[in-house]
C-alpha cells in the first residue's frame, strides 16, 4: 500500500510540518526528581525524534497540585522553564517543531503528591475509581496507589485555575516551544469538568452541558489569549458504548458521548483552535470510533484533525485518504523506532519496545533505541570484521 500522504508537508499555523507524523504526548516519567524539570537526557529523547512533523510533549503539569505520578515534568516553576528551553533548543536544532502539553490530573493524585499533604482537587468530592497515582517509595523506587478522596474546588478557585492554564501557556513560550496543546482528555480535570460522571456540581460549573463545558471553554479562551491562532491544540478522549466497561475510566464515557464531544469540539471552533487531536482506545481488541462521529468532527472543525490510538501506517493512510484526519499520531512505536517516519517510508522493520522500561529510569528503554540505518552499519561492520 502506498503511504505517500503521510509523508506530505502540511501547514499548521504558520508552520510547515515536514510530514503528517506526530510523536503524541507520552507520560516517561524520567524528570529530575528534585524539581521535575526536564532533563538532558529527555533533550536527546525528544531530539531524536524531531523527524516526526509535529512533537508534543509529554504531559507537564500547570501547577504542584497538577501532579499524579512521581518523576513527571512541571512547567511552573523558572527551573522547569530552563529545563524545557534545553528541550526545544535541541528540537529546533534537528528541524522539529514541538508543542507542550499542559496538564492537571485533578483527581486522579495522591495526597503524597500534594503540596503540604493536602487532598488532591476536583469539580466534585467524587474518588477516581479503576485508575492509578503513582508515588516515589525512594530515590528510583516507587508503587502504584489508589487516588486519595479529592475536594471540589471553589469557583475562585477555578478562576486561579484558569489564570494557572494562561500562565502555563506563558512559561511554555518563554521556553521556546512553538505552541501549546490543552490536555482535556483521560480522565484527568478537564475531562472531569467535562463528565456527567465526576461532575456533580449545582453552580455554574456543573449540571448542563452547557455548565460542564464552561471550564474547558474558559481554559481555551484563557491560553489562546496568550498563545494566539496557528498555536493552540486540544486533545480529547471521546469513548463510546460498547467500550471494556473495566477501561471506562480513561475517557469516562458519557450516557452521549457523540453530542457531548460535538458540542465540545463547537467551542474549539469558536475560538479558532488550530488542531483537535482525538485519542482512541488503545488497548488489544478495543472498539473503533464510529464513522459517523468522525464525519461529523470533520463538519464540525476546521483546524488540523489528529487521530492518535493504535494506527499503523495503512490504518493511518486510509483515514487521511477519507478526508477525516490530517495527521496521525504513533505513540509505541516512535518510543521504540526514534526514525519512524524513515522507517515507514522504506518499509524498513520495526524495533520491539521495551515494555519493561516505559516508566521511570534512565536512558534504558528512552534514548537508547537504535536507528535502523545506524543499526545495518553496525551489523555490515561486524560481518566484515
Amino acid at each position: 500500500m502506498n503511504h505517500s500522504k503521510l509523508f506530505e508537508r502540511v501547514t499548521l499555523g504558520t508552520h510547515v510540518l515536514k510530514n503528517r507524523i506526530v510523536l503524541p504526548p507520552l507520560t516517561r516519567q524520567r524528570s529530575s526528581p528534585d524539581g521535575d524539570a526536564a532533563t538532558d537526557l529527555m533533550a536527546t529523547y525528544y531530539s531524536q525524534r524531531a523527524s516526526a512533523g509535529l512533537i508534543v510533549s509529554e504531559g507537564t503539569q500547570i501547577e504542584p497540585r497538577g501532579q499524579g505520578y512521581a518523576w513527571t515534568p512541571g512547567i511552573y516553576s523558572d527551573a522547569q522553564i530552563s529545563g524545557w528551553r534545553k528541550v526545544t533548543q535541541a528540537v529546533h536544532a534537528a528541524g522539529g517543531v514541538m508543542f507542550a502539553q499542559l496538564w492537571h490530573v485533578g483527581r486522579v493524585s495522591h495526597t503524597a503528591l500534594q503540596p503540604h499533604g493536602g487532598s488532591p482537587v476536583a469539580p466534585s468530592a467524587i474518588r477516581a475509581e479503576k485508575v492509578k497515582a503513582f508515588i516515589a517509595t525512594g530515590p528510583e523506587t516507587g508503587t502504584l496507589i489508589e487516588p486519595s478522596d479529592p475536594r471540589a474546588l471553589s469557583p475562585t478557585e477555578i478562576e486561579e485555575l484558569v489564570r494557572m492554564y494562561a500562565q502555563a501557556a506563558r512559561n511554555a513560550l518563554s521556553a521556546g516551544f512553538d505552541g501549546v496543546e490543552i490536555h482535556a482528555a483521560n480522565g484527568y480535570l478537564i475531562n472531569q469538568f467535562i463528565s456527567a460522571h465526576a461532575n456533580h456540581r449545582d453552580d455554574q460549573y456543573g449540571g448542563s452541558l452547557t455548565n460542564r463545558l464552561r471550564f474547558l471553554r474558559e481554559v481555551v479562551h484563557a491560553v489562546m489569549e496568550v498563545v494566539g491562532p496557528g498555536r493552540l491544540g486540544v486533545r480529547f478522549t471521546p469513548l463510546f458504548t460498547g467500550t471494556d466497561q473495566d477501561r471506562v475510566y480513561i475517557g469516562l464515557v458519557e450516557e452521549d458521548p457523540h453530542g457531548t464531544y460535538l458540542e465540545a469540539i463547537r467551542i474549539l471552533e469558536a475560538e479558532g483552535v488550530a488542531y483537535l487531536s482525538i485519542a482512541e482506545a488503545d488497548w488489544d481488541n478495543a472498539p473503533e470510533l464510529p464513522d459517523s462521529f468522525r464525519r461529523d468532527v470533520r463538519s464540525a472543525f476546521s483546524g488540523r484533525i489528529v487521530y492518535a490510538g493504535c494506527y499503523t501506517a495503512e490504518r493511518g493512510t486510509r483515514l487521511i485518504d477519507a478526508g477525516l484526519a490530517d495527521l496521525i499520531a504513533f505513540g509505541r512505536p516512535f518510543i521504540a523506532n526514534p526514525d519512524l517516519p524513515e522507517r515507514l517510508a522504506n518499509g524498513w522493520p520495526l524495533n520491539p519496545l521495551d515494555g519493561a522500561a516505559l516508566y521511570g529510569g534512565g536512558a534504558r528503554g528512552f534514548t537508547d533505541y537504535p536507528m535502523y540505518v545506524e543499526s545495518r552499519q553496525d551489523h555490515t561492520t561486524e560481518a566484515t570484521a
